[in-house]
């Protein structure tokens, strides 16, 4: 009810406390409505005040002069209607009408300049200076494009008054200056403080964030470039005022490779393509909207859904065509209107730019929108980076002469030109070119190539396959060494624990007698063939396609398939080895033993050293598997020393040795030792285009050393680029899992806002079914208790609630969990004032308690509810908060003094502790006192653990001995005691807080 002006104020308050909004505009324009019938202008002045900033920040600049038109005529009519703070925010506003005028099209510069001039009229006769109208008039020639230079140091150069905008948005204006001149890293510097959050006011520091995304990128400061996204996007998402950095945060996304997280953002913006009010801003967003579509096009994903305005369905490229239809239109309105290109020429400019990344970079968060990702999978799975192949031949016949080069070095960049030549000979219409040599080779080697590709991926049935089907291929192609390599592969692979049954792997074949049978037949076979001087390769290799020599010497394809034949076999022997772990049996580690002499011996007398070290390598790497750790990291030391002098020309032969022992390093704490060797492990796969070596895992590692040697900006880098690509492998609760240690070092570093958008993602992903339970209630969790860190209570209590239906549904186990988040729920909404809703969780949490005790989470929050009701003042507050505390104590009573997870002197300590501060609050010192002194009492219990809070009841106390009850000497006393125990405590802190207390109320008696 509206129907008197105290009941009109009543509801201006509620309605200011309302976050900006649909909701918050409407009730204001409503109770404008209310307030004019009214003979008291003073409510219709603070009606208007309050609609007007509800069109401020809800992006309504087409209505905002409309309404202080109106004040203005009020100021003029009845200057007595206004408050103080009304009467500095006629002028203040101004500025606000300005910037308004200048986001409609329609609106002529002829009619701002007037209103400029009136401003500067009203500024003089109120013996204001007139640097604000310099802005003002500064902002005019930026948007117009005309007289920037001279506008820009008519403003700056004038000192700042009392009615100029904030030192963060000043801030923000003259990094804008520099960036428009290209001056990246002079504009970052300017910014430093509002990016930083040091300088802050409503619009920032996300404002700036959005603004300065691109520079960062271009300075080479990508983590603060994702940073910035993460939490300046949160700060933005969905308001229809801030459209201009929503379109900002797509276009960063389109340009750093993130296309999917762009399509998100899009849809969770979805409503502000409706939002009309504000055309420069619409202009902006749509911009942005218009370069992700671009990039998406581009890419071939025309087709690919969006979210575009309400009403109907759009693909990329049908929003792109309207979008763009929009945006060129408003454009060309603003520069009729301004006479110049200037707006149009910024919109050109970020239509224009190229991506500024070659990958994308990792954000840490988790895109559900997969239709982009094949492109860039494509991508990443074809490009071969110059360090490993210097030129990639275009024609057929050079290309797979190129492939069977490196294939011979064994080097991992063969692994996409074989993709290539795969595409080729599959292609309809394929005709073979005879100077590769026979068809038949080269389906044989394409064979080989897809089964090695299959068992990166851990298809290992269909690898065990292909290889059984190159095999075959390469025996009717009489390549013998060839064959006699795939043969022993199939065995060997068989022996794996963990391969999967398929056609390859027959009950005979999986057999460990008939497969170690097998193995050894096949290394006699190899042996015979090489005493033999057999040399199958001469008769089909392409004379120096591969660099190989005839005969069987060193380099030749005899030797590199005799010694792949004898790796076979200790593969095969290493596996029966693990399979029996931890304890192997004498016979199965002296053939294990035997197999690895075997292979170095005949390594190093066919000059292979490579292979030598493989020996070495499987010897370290069960001796890991046995718990042998030091005889581990010695072999793996040693591996690396092999490799380093005897096959320096195949760095990348040390990526896995190097990942192992990092592995070992971090578990014996050489956290700095370990993230050097995944350095080096991570460059040299990303140089050598290494599809097998597994960089999620390595960056995860690399992760936890940077969190370990103090390096918080490479651990959030690495566990990002760890999520990334976890997702890209398709193990989506590896990568929910690495970010859940993600979210936890970001709020460990004071990052929560950062955590929190990493978790909404975890959460966002859980909902579409793709984490398993478990993993997302740990999200959750962690996502509500982050929220209420950032004081968004509401919305952690949804977070709260959600977890515990879900643990409602888990059973025995999940009494527990839903007793601690029932408890935290109802708390969340008390502090969100959603009392009725609060009530209930409290009841819940009750409920759960009864048939699951959890005492310690019940009684925390009891006092949390005491502490809130005590915080509301007033006699039925303090009532409200003492029941509070006697049902604490209550269900202390009730439980066991040995109860799991309870501790009865920290519960009868904090109860008191609250109940001191509550009665303290009322009035009542002589009982404060007296818990407050109870509270010392109990917290005596705890011994050293609860000295702290020991001392914070100490301080308590004497703070209601000396305010509340006059007795000064008393509590400096017990303050001066206190200190000194604290001393003793080694607490050196809380001693100082004590003594400097005492100081003070000492002082103050004297005073």
């Amino acid at each position: 009810m509206t129907d008197t002006p105290e009941a009109v104020f009543e509801a201006l308050r509620e309605n200011h406390d309302r976050p900006h909004g649909l909701q918050r505009t409407i009730t204001a324009e409503e109770l404008v409505e209310a307030a004019e019938p009214f003979e008291k202008p003073e409510v219709l002045v603070t009606a208007l005040m309050e609609l007007m900033t509800a069109y401020e920040f809800t992006g309504e600049h087409r209505k905002a002069p409309v309404v202080f038109a109106r004040l203005l005529k009020l100021w003029e009519d009845a200057p007595g209607a206004f408050s103080e703070w009304e009467a500095g925010q006629v002028l203040w506003r101004f500025k606000w009408v300005t910037t308004s005028l200048l986001q409609v099209p329609e609106v002529p510069l002829a009619v701002i300049e007037a209103w400029t001039g009136r401003m500067r009229e009203r500024y003089e006769a109120d013996g204001h200076g007139v640097q604000p109208v310099a802005a003002m008039r500064y902002h005019v020639a930026a948007h117009t494009g005309s007289g920037v230079a001279d506008a820009y140091d008519l403003w700056a150069t004038r000192p700042r008054t009392q009615l100029s905008d904030c030192e963060a948005c000043e801030t923000r204006t003259h990094a804008l200056f520099r960036l428009s001149s290209g001056e990246d890293a002079a504009a970052l510097e300017l910014w430093e403080p509002v990016l930083s959050g040091s300088s802050s006011c409503s619009e920032e520091p996300q404002s700036s964030r959005a603004r300065a995304l691109l520079a960062l990128v271009r300075e080479g400061r990508t983590d603060e470039a994702r940073a910035y996204h993460l939490t300046g996007y949160r700060a933005v998402r969905g308001k229809a005022g801030t459209q201009q950095e929503v379109g900002l945060h797509l276009e960063f996304c389109a340009l750093t490779r993130n296309e999917g997280r762009g399509l998100e953002v899009l849809a969770e913006n979805r409503p502000l393509f409706e939002a009309a009010g504000a055309p420069l801003s619409r202009l902006g967003f749509l911009t942005g909207v218009e370069v992700l579509l671009a990039r998406l096009v581009a890419d071939g994903h025309a087709d690919t859904p969006v979210a575009g305005p309400p009403g109907r369905q759009w693909t990329a490229g049908a929003l792109l065509d309207t979008v763009r239809a929009e945006a060129e239109g408003l454009a060309a309105a603003f520069d009729a209107r301004n006479g110049t290109t200037a707006v149009g020429d910024r919109r050109r400019a970020r239509l224009e730019r190229a991506p500024l990344l070659d990958e994308p970079l990792p954000l840490g968060l988790r895109t559900g929108v997969a239709a982009v990702r094949p492109a860039a999978a494509a991508r990443a799975a074809t490009a071969v980076p110059a360090r490993a192949v210097r030129e990639v031949p275009g024609d057929f016949v050079a290309l797979v002469r190129e492939a069977r080069r490196l294939d011979a070095l064994g080097h991992p960049g063969d692994a996409p030109l074989w993709a290539r030549i795969a595409e080729a000979a599959d292609a309809e219409g394929y005709v073979h070119d005879e100077r590769v040599g026979p068809e038949a080779r080269l389906r044989a080697e394409l064979a080989e190539q897809h089964a090695f590709a299959l068992r990166v991926r851990d298809r290992e049935a269909e690898a065990l396959g292909a290889m059984a089907e190159a095999a075959g291929l390469f025996e009717r192609a009489g390549m013998v060494w060839d064959a006699l390599s795939a043969r022993a592969m199939v065995l060997a692979w068989t022996v794996r624990p963990d391969a999967e049954d398929g056609p390859a792997a027959d009950a005979e074949a999986r057999d460990p007698e008939a497969v170690r049978a097998g193995l050894d037949a096949l290394v006699r076979e190899a042996g015979e063939l090489a005493a033999a001087g057999t040399d199958a390769g001469a008769a089909y290799e392409v004379p120096g396609a591969d660099g190989t020599v005839a005969g069987t010497g060193p380099g030749s394809i005899a030797a590199r398939r005799y010694l792949a034949v004898l790796y076979a076999r200790v593969y095969g022997a290493f596996h029966e080895a693990i399979a029996e772990a931890p304890e192997v049996s004498g016979a199965t580690r002296e053939r294990f033993d035997a197999a690895a002499d075997a292979l170095r011996a005949e390594a190093l007398r066919l000059s292979a050293p490579y292979q030598a070290a493989n020996a070495l390598d499987f010897r370290a790497t069960l001796d890991l598997r046995l718990g042998e750790t030091e005889r581990a990291e010695r072999g793996l030391r040693a591996v690396l020393e092999e490799l380093a002098t005897g096959a320096p020309e195949r760095p990348w032969k040390g990526n896995r040795p190097r990942a192992v022992l990092a592995q070992v390093l971090l578990a014996r704490g050489r956290h700095e030792e370990a993230a050097e060797l995944l350095h080096q492990a991570i460059a040299l796969t990303v140089r050598h285009d290494d599809p097998g070596f597994p960089l999620a895992p390595a960056h995860a590692m690399l992760g936890h050393a940077a969190t370990h040697t103090g390096d918080t900006a490479g651990a959030v880098r690495h566990l990002s680029e760890a999520a990334d690509r976890f997702d890209r492998d398709g193990d989506h609760d590896q990568a929910a899992d690495v970010r859940l240690q993600l979210a936890d070092l970001l709020r460990g570093a004071g990052r929560a806002a950062e955590a929190v958008a990493v978790l909404e993602s975890v959460a966002a992903d859980g909902t579409a079914g793709s984490v398993d339970p478990r993993l997302l209630a740990q999200g959750r969790l962690s996502l509500a208790r982050g929220l209420r860190e950032l004081d968004e209570h509401l919305a952690a209590a949804e977070e709260f609630l959600r977890l515990a239906d879900s643990a409602a549904s888990w059973g025995g186990e999940g009494r527990a969990v839903l007793t601690s988040v029932a408890s935290e729920a109802a708390v969340a909404l008390a502090t969100a004032d959603r009392p009725e809703a609060a009530r209930a969780a409290y009841a819940r949490a009750l409920a759960t308690h009864a048939q699951a005790p959890n005492p310690s989470v019940i009684t925390q929050m009891m006092r949390e509810f005491a502490r809130l009701n005590q915080a509301a003042r007033g006699a039925e507050g303090v009532e409200a908060s003492l029941a509070h505390l006697a049902e604490a104590d209550a269900v202390c009573a009730a439980t066991a003094q040995d109860a799991e997870e309870f501790t009865p002197w920290f519960e009868a300590g904090s109860i008191r502790y609250r109940r001191a501060l509550v009665l303290a609050d009322a009035g009542r010192f002589p009982e404060a006192l007296a818990e407050a002194e109870a509270s010392v009492a109990a917290h005596e219990g705890g011994g050293e653990q609860g000295e702290e809070a020991r001392a914070e009841a100490v301080r308590v106390a004497a703070l209601i001995e000396h305010n509340g009850l006059g007795r000064t000497g008393a509590a400096a006393a017990r303050l001066a005691a206190g200190a000194a125990r604290c001393d003793r405590s080694g607490l050196p802190e809380a001693a100082r807080i004590l003594e400097g207390l005492r100081r003070e109320i000492t002082s103050s008696h004297e005073g």
